[in-house]
């Protein structure tokens, strides 16, 4: 079990990564553009995916909504809308991202010293958590990390 210290480096890493992250070109829809590496396995994309929607749930409410999500091929980018849609989101990949019934949502997938870091980005909140990879998928590595905008 990692010290105290160790947890609290780690999150302060994830903090700057994030911050870092934000300097990133915006998309139409006024979040970060969208990126993860493709070599992240399919059972650690699942797991990261499937824990950072739930706590995207606890934020904007399970399935209240429809997602703007743009089209990606990475295993992140497959894993993240099926979790989404697990969740009880409509997800859709092609509409205006004016629409103001559609919330736009993207992600930053990254990998610092051996972790993964993980950030999901609306034009309300902003969520980010350090994984570690394990044979099975990816466990978390720090707290979860929330940033709510106006």
């Amino acid at each position: 079990m990692p010290d105290r210290r160790s947890c609290l480096s780690l999150l302060g890493l994830a903090v700057v990564a994030g911050f870092l992250a934000g300097c990133q070109s915006l998309d139409g829809g006024g979040v970060i553009a969208s990126s993860s590496p493709p070599e992240i396995s399919g059972a650690a994309a699942n797991a990261i995916a499937g824990d950072m929607v739930s706590r995207l749930a606890e934020q904007i409410g399970p399935g209240t909504a429809t997602i703007r999500l743009k089209p990606d091929s990475t295993p992140f980018g497959e894993a993240l809308e099926v979790a989404l849609k697990r969740w009880g989101y409509a997800v859709v990949t092609d509409q205006k991202p004016d629409d103001k019934k559609l919330i736009p949502l993207a992600y930053v997938i990254d990998s610092y010293e051996g972790h993964i870091l993980a950030r999901l980005s609306t034009t309300t909140v902003e969520l980010g958590r350090a994984y570690d990879v394990t044979p099975t998928g990816a466990t978390a590595a720090s707290p979860l990390s929330v940033m709510r905008r106006g």
